[in-house]
């Protein structure tokens, strides 16, 4: 039971230090750039010598590599439980409810949405396999549901589209398309128009563009989700 004991702690001590590398190196991006992601300066940080933080990380990308999947399947975590309680009948809901929820967690993650949004980190090569973090095609596919949703209403408004599936992400499709397999390629043009409309608007918020046009961003904010559902002929739900 000894032996037993020792390993849990060394594994409570793994996961914790684990855990501060990732803050450490988010705070150092949050002061001085991504560019200042290093394990050299993350160890200096933290008392460690630079020899004992490869123990947790091979090297500077893979430590990267995690912060960028962890980022997202918090983002994923938190739209997917934003839209949970609204029935999928009610579109307008499930955007305003989606778009309120992303926009809290940016501004409750500021370094994350710098690290997956922002400027790159310098050198920073991804996985060879080139495939996207799972949890960034969860957070795609959130989106996907969103227009799946408002489809029945908008369909009109793209009567004339010539989106063919040849004009998207594999990726994106392989997640999206057996799930929602009656969805047409100009519904993906749909997500990505709601994407632009609320990704927009909170990237000039946060940092600080709208600051000199109103003091009101949480008023303007709601009317662009209620416009964007008018826009989109969704019917109000009460």
């Amino acid at each position: 039971m000894a032996g037993t004991g020792t390993t849990s702690r060394r594994e409570r001590l793994r996961i914790e230090t684990t855990a501060e590398i990732k803050d450490t190196a988010l705070r150092l991006m949050a002061s001085g750039g991504p560019g200042a992601i290093t394990l050299r300066a993350i160890a200096r940080e933290m008392g460690m010598t630079p020899n004992a933080i490869y123990g947790y990380f091979a090297t500077r990308d893979d430590l990267v590599t995690t912060l960028i999947n962890d980022v997202y399947t918090s983002l994923a975590d938190t739209v997917e439980a934003a839209v949970a309680p609204a029935p999928t009948t009610d579109a307008g809901g499930r955007i305003q409810r989606w778009g309120h929820a992303y926009r809290t967690w940016v501004f409750t993650n500021t370094e994350g949405f710098r690290l997956i949004y922002g400027d790159a980190v310098p050198g920073y090569v991804p996985p060879s396999d080139g495939a996207a973090p799972e949890a960034e095609l969860r957070f795609c596919k959130s989106l996907t549901e969103l227009a799946a949703a408002a489809w029945p209403h908008a369909e009109h408004l793209y009567a004339d589209s010539d989106f063919e599936w040849s004009d998207f992400d594999p990726a994106l499709l392989d997640e999206v398309r057996p799930h929602l397999p009656g969805l047409p390629p100009a519904a993906v043009a749909l997500a990505l128009r709601i994407w632009g409309h609320l990704h927009g608007l909170v990237t000039l918020e946060i940092h600080g563009h709208l600051r000199g046009g109103t003091k009101s961003m949480d008023k303007l904010f709601k009317e662009e989700l209620a416009q964007l559902v008018r826009s989109l002929t969704i019917p109000t739900e009460n």
